[in-house]
């Protein structure tokens, strides 16, 4: 560290970089609930003994968008702690700070308050945990940067266009450019960097003598055809990339060949899964910028609690058990024990001589049991370890391979290794099936009407949220806006009105107004289901057996909540307080238990493939409708109540758009960074001069 220190002169820059804090994660849990907090407290106190310049996160600073009062004490106290100080700031900002803090009433940078002695300023963009929310747009890095903590930046107050200005910071003879963008959803940031509507402001004057930063935090990994943000949208002037969000740790910089800049991926310092990603061994760095030379050296952190996966495939060990062994699943048992056993051991080794890990690792094995194996009680085998393990409850994950048939079209000619494929593809969402089922098919199937997203966005609701009027909403909404357009239009012919509708469908691809359509439609589905009363729209009429006051032989809307309205179905509460013992022996049928003999309407229990044909028998707006009255007997009733279906109400209307705008190109200028590996002792700022760019 002497020689490191000798070549630390005014003119070099000293900034510690850390990501995915996730402060607070799993703060109520008697054994992992301080991790995160010792983790920050490590970080901090590693920012003052090497007497940085400024600290830079990379969002996600806490775990959740509402931190307890707990942590964002804790917090707080920390950073008054380790960063407020007489210890001088040895660099100047030279940029307008008005547009750089626009979050604030206070918009100049910490250490120049007069009211604040700082001495290790932070500087920090917002996560996808902590991003601003509500009317007024705060987050919780607001809190701490009213209180004078943090210096908050990178926030974009527009959803049509981004201009990103940059920080410009001075230390001696050295110029950086300090450029910051918080979190913002992928398919929304990508779309405006497809459309040229993100821009990154440069100096004026000398560009080619500033050395540019950029903290991002977004997915870098692609987990969807626009869920990610690629390396190559990004301007190639930028000297390095900070890169959050993704919390494996791959720190050391790797070089984009293509635009010919750095990116570096601290990773989180804190697991908050148990996937291999997060079983990399997490590092902080120590950024050195003089001039345009950089050197980033890994500072390994050691606070961090231990974690070991691994997979076990049982199908690989035919010379221990098959399926058919006796007693073949206490033999899987063993193993597993065995194998938890062994990362046990390997945890107890690394962490002698490491008095600040914590004591107990976590452990995930993975076991893949197809084949015909059978699974055992993890729960019992979990408290063979309770003492010795910090997740005890999910030590052992079970997963399976099944059988997929793709692009099988001869069935006397199949290629059966070929139909064993993964139970769960990581990353594989529905609408990307949507759209590589479309992208496969025929020409004779492809849509007409709707586009592959608004498909894949209805089918999803359909899907994870039981949103069973999404489909028929889209279809309806889309099919009544391209009437209109054709309608002004004025097409006539049939042939036109084809290659008008292919033209209109075409020109909402990727586009604002294709996502208004979309949340237009998912508001009306959702809209038709809170208007009914319903909160599963699976619920069975038959599920109301209370009589009413009234001889109207209609009853209300049936609801499964526990409330004491006239939908509770138990016959001693709501409405069925009038009818004296006659209501209070139907009981059985509130919850489906019990005798009772109910035929559920057709309609309540619709397939996807039946929500597409809907749209034909929806109700017309404004009109009268009525349905056929079902009987439900119930055996311990005295008497049969008739329940009528209850009727949808009309869709409510609205419509919202987004004026779009254009995007002016913007000049790009060749840049050359000299890098130097970290791992070397010599002079930091040696290193190979990057090459012309192409």
């Amino acid at each position: 560290m002497s020689s490191e220190n000798s070549l630390d002169d005014e003119d070099t820059f000293k900034i510690l970089i850390s990501t995915d804090i996730h402060l607070g994660y799993l703060e109520k849990d008697a054994i992992r609930g301080s991790d995160s907090f010792n983790t920050l407290k490590e970080i901090l106190e590693c920012a003052k003994e090497n007497q940085v310049d400024l600290i830079l996160l990379g969002g996600d600073l806490f775990h959740e968008n509402k931190p307890s009062r707990r942590c964002l004490h804790t917090c707080i106290t920390m950073m008054r702690k380790y960063c407020m100080g007489d210890s001088p700031v040895t660099f100047n900002i030279l940029s307008d700070q008005t547009i750089n803090f626009n979050t604030t009433q206070f918009p100049w940078v910490n250490y120049q308050d007069e009211n604040l002695n700082i001495s290790i300023p932070v500087f920090s963009i917002h996560g996808n945990h902590d991003d601003p929310t509500g009317a007024e747009g705060l987050c919780a890095l607001d809190l701490l940067s009213a209180s004078g903590l943090v210096n908050h930046f990178g926030h974009s107050h527009s959803v049509e266009r981004i201009e990103i200005s940059p920080i410009l910071l001075q230390k001696g003879s050295t110029k950086l450019a300090l450029y910051g963008l918080g979190s913002i959803p992928d398919e929304r940031l990508y779309r405006m960097f497809v459309n040229k509507q993100v821009t990154m402001l440069r100096p004026k004057e000398d560009q080619d003598n500033w050395f540019n930063l950029f903290a991002i935090h977004q997915n870098r990994s692609k987990h969807g055809p626009t869920n990610y943000i690629p390396e190559q949208f990004l301007d190639d002037f930028i000297d390095l990339v900070v890169w959050g969000h993704e919390h494996e740790c791959l720190i050391t910089p790797t070089r984009n060949e293509q635009q010919l800049f750095y990116v570096t991926q601290p990773g989180s310092s804190v697991a908050t899964s148990l996937s291999p990603g997060e079983a990399t061994k997490k590092h902080i760095g120590l950024l050195r910028v003089k001039g345009r030379k950089m050197n980033l050296q890994k500072i390994p952190l050691k606070t961090v609690r231990q974690f070991f996966i691994q997979d076990v495939v049982l199908a690989d060990y035919e010379d221990l058990f098959t399926p058919d062994t006796p007693q073949v699943t206490k033999k899987v048992e063993n193993l597993c024990f065995a194998k938890v056993s062994e990362m046990l051991e390997e945890a107890e080794r690394e962490r002698l001589g490491c008095p600040l890990t914590p004591e107990k690792p976590l452990v995930r094995l993975r076991v893949d049991y197809s084949g015909g194996f059978e699974t055992f009680n993890t729960s019992r085998f979990s408290q063979k370890f309770v003492d010795r393990v910090a997740n005890p409850k999910d030590i052992i994950h079970f997963l399976r391979k099944r059988e997929q048939k793709e692009g099988v079209k001869d069935e006397l000619n199949v290629d059966y290794s070929k139909l064993v494929k993964p139970a769960a593809v990581e990353g594989l969402r529905v609408e990307d099936l949507v759209k590589q089922y479309f992208e496969a098919a025929e020409q004779k199937v492809q849509l007409s009407l709707l586009t592959e997203q608004g498909m894949g966005k209805a089918i999803q609701e359909f899907v994870d949220k039981d949103e069973k009027d999404a489909i028929e909403e889209l279809i309806t909404y889309q099919l009544e806006k391209t009437q209109r357009h054709l309608q002004s239009r004025g097409v006539t012919t049939e042939q036109d009105i084809d290659a008008e509708i292919q033209k209109f469908r075409d020109s909402k691809k990727n586009t604002t107004e294709e996502e208004d359509d979309i949340k237009e439609a998912m508001n009306r589905a959702r809209a038709h289901r809170m208007e009914r009363g319903d909160l599963d729209l699976s619920v069975e009429p038959a599920d109301v057996t209370m009589d009413s006051d009234e001889d109207s032989g209609v009853l209300p809307a049936p609801t499964r909540g526990r409330g004491r309205g006239g939908g509770r179905g138990r016959g001693s509460r709501g409405g069925a307080r009038g009818r004296g013992s006659a209501a209070s022996e139907a009981k059985p049928a509130g919850r489906g238990r019990g005798r009772s003999q109910r035929s559920a309407p057709a309609s309540q229990t619709r397939n996807i493939f039946q929500a597409f044909q809907a749209t034909s028998q929806r109700p017309q707006i404004g009109g009268s409708t009525s349905s056929a009255a079902e009987e439900v007997i119930i055996e311990d009733s005295d008497e049969d109540i008739p329940v009528m279906k209850a009727t949808r109400p009309p869709p409510r209307s609205s419509s919202s758009s987004f004026p779009k705008y254009g995007s002016q190109s913007q000049s790009q200028t060749s840049r050359g960074v000299a890098f130097d590996d970290s791992d070397e002792e010599d002079d930091p700022f040696k290193g190979h001069s990057r090459g012309s760019r192409r």
